[in-house]
C-alpha cells in the first residue's frame, strides 16, 4: 500500500500535466489569434471597401471613415486565359469621402479584390 500511495500522486501529476497541456493546446492559438487580430485592427485604418461582381463588369464601393488618406486599387483577375487582368488607377480617398471603382473583363471575372496603401504625412489634412 505505501507504494501505490507513492504512485499514485505521480500518476496524478502525470494526469495534471496531460490537462495543463491540453489547455494550451486549445487556449493557445485562440489567445494568438486574438492577439493577431488586435494588431491588425491597430493598423486597419484604411477605408472601407466591398466589391460586387456583375457578369464581367466588377464594382468596388469605398468609404474611408478614418482620419487619413487611403490609396485604394482594384484589381481584376479574369477568368479565360486570353482575357487581359485589369487594374484600375490608384485613387486617393480623403477623410470621410466615398469612392467607386469599376473595371471589366470580356468574359466571367475570376476574382477581384482592393489594396489599400496609406498616403503619407496626411493625419489630420
Amino acid at each position: 500500500m505505501l507504494r501505490a500511495r507513492t504512485k499514485l500522486p505521480a500518476r496524478t501529476t502525470l494526469r495534471a500535466r496531460t490537462r495543463h497541456l491540453a489547455v494550451a493546446s486549445v487556449l493557445g492559438p485562440l489567445l494568438l489569434a486574438g492577439s493577431a487580430v488586435a494588431g491588425e485592427r491597430q493598423q486597419d485604418d484604411g477605408a472601407s471597401c466591398r466589391t460586387a461582381v456583375e457578369g464581367s463588369r466588377v464594382v468596388a464601393y469605398c468609404h474611408n471613415p478614418y482620419p487619413r488618406t487611403d490609396r485604394v486599387q482594384l484589381h481584376v483577375e479574369c477568368a479565360r486565359w486570353w482575357d487581359i487582368d485589369v487594374d484600375s488607377a490608384p485613387v486617393e480617398i480623403p477623410p470621410t469621402a466615398y469612392v467607386e471603382l469599376t473595371e471589366r473583363c470580356w468574359k466571367e471575372v475570376r476574382t477581384a479584390w482592393i489594396t489599400h496603401q496609406a498616403v503619407p504625412d496626411s493625419a489630420g489634412t
